[in-house]
């Protein structure tokens, strides 16, 4: 079945043969209570939303923050974490802590995942004592695990009847902060349209790809692997510049007014690099994982992708350099030290 373009969901409309997007299903839904404040306006009229109880697995830099959204959206969270401070944290926000994931299961039906690797997601969703073992009926995979295991965690859960929606996202620490986050989701139609409320508190753009498992996670480790891509290519090109005497700021203005516009000087290095703060965002160890399921799956399917493992290269080398725990921005200083010449400037130092 046809699937309806990115403007079409993002606006309201469908196209001859397409799904409806999320717009029109909140349109047709009569839901029971006002949307909580702070929640974001998607540029629809005043609609209700459903009050879930659901399980939250996973409250780390992103886990914990959509959490948040969740409990504010009205929800009632039982959450799960191997940091005790992670579920006291939670606690003082209204989440009932659970000690284990069978006492989690024990409670809901619904668990929604935000954890760092597939290893770990594979452990929590099929492992001795995991969610499945619980009985859940329902898991959302908000984490990056990219499509292959995500293909073959849907059938083994399916095999012990427990659904699997996979819901990686996009836009960083801010947009779970914010609750514009931006979804990607796959999986049965029908559960999709159940889980919905969860999805409205954390993302001001969802995006259903099909029902095909791991649709959803092939969009996000490709979305990944270009903005890794778009990130090295503007730390080469800005290097060269510093090394030449531009001033940071003013290369900025002008890629950003031009066609070398992109996530990287748009946001990233004007946040990250320009003052020289590097706050942690996204570690180059995730990042660098999340490009190597899209190498993997690319090779998978016969599909070369050569200027991509180059960048993988690069990220490796900045994880050998020390940088793996901390943010990718860090990368940039591989080019800093072999060119002798440092983008942006620290507090107080002169334009």
């Amino acid at each position: 079945m046809g699937q309806p373009t990115g403007r079409a969901r993002q606006e309201g409309h469908r196209s001859p043969g397409s799904l409806p997007c999320l717009a029109c299903q909140r349109r047709r839904f009569k839901l029971k209570r006002p949307a909580p404040a702070g929640h974001a306006d998607r540029g629809l009229s005043p609609r209700r939303i459903t009050e879930m109880k659901v399980g939250f697995v996973g409250l780390g830099r992103m886990g914990n923050p959509m959490a948040r959204r969740l409990i504010g959206a009205g929800h009632d969270l039982v959450v799960s974490d191997t940091s005790a401070d992670a579920l006291q944290d939670l606690a003082a926000a209204g989440a009932t802590p659970a000690a284990s994931l069978a006492e989690l299961g024990a409670k809901v039906d619904i668990v929604v995942l935000s954890l760092p690797t597939p290893a770990i997601v594979e452990a929590v969703a099929l492992g001795s004592g995991g969610l499945a073992e619980a009985g859940v009926r329902i898991i959302v995979d908000l984490s990056t695990t990219g499509p292959t295991v995500t293909q073959s965690l849907a059938t083994r859960l399916g095999e012990k009847g427990v659904t699997l929606i996979d819901a990686p996202v996009s836009g960083g620490i801010s947009g779970a902060e914010a609750g514009s986050l931006t979804l990607m989701t796959s999986g049965p139609r029908k559960t999709y349209d159940e889980i919905t409320p969860l999805l409205e508190p954390i993302g001001s753009k969802v995006f259903y790809l099909g029902e095909t498992p791991g649709a959803g996670q092939l969009m996000k480790v490709i979305n990944n692997t270009l903005c890794a891509a778009s990130v090295i290519a503007a730390f080469e090109g800005l290097v060269v510049g510093a090394k030449a005497g531009l001033d940071t700021d003013t290369m900025l203005d002008v890629l950003n007014a031009s066609s070398g516009q992109s996530f990287a000087t748009s946001v990233k290095i004007p946040q990250c690099i320009a003052d020289r703060s590097f706050p942690m965002r996204f570690t180059t160890e995730l990042l660098d994982k999340d490009v190597r399921l899209c190498l993997g799956e690319a090779e998978r399917l016969g599909v070369p992708m050569p200027v991509n493992r180059l960048v993988q290269q690069m990220l490796a080398m900045g994880m050998g350099a020390g940088h793996a725990q901390q943010d990718y921005a860090n990368v940039i200083k591989l080019y800093e030290g072999w060119a002798g010449a440092e983008v942006g400037r620290r507090n107080g130092e002169e334009t």
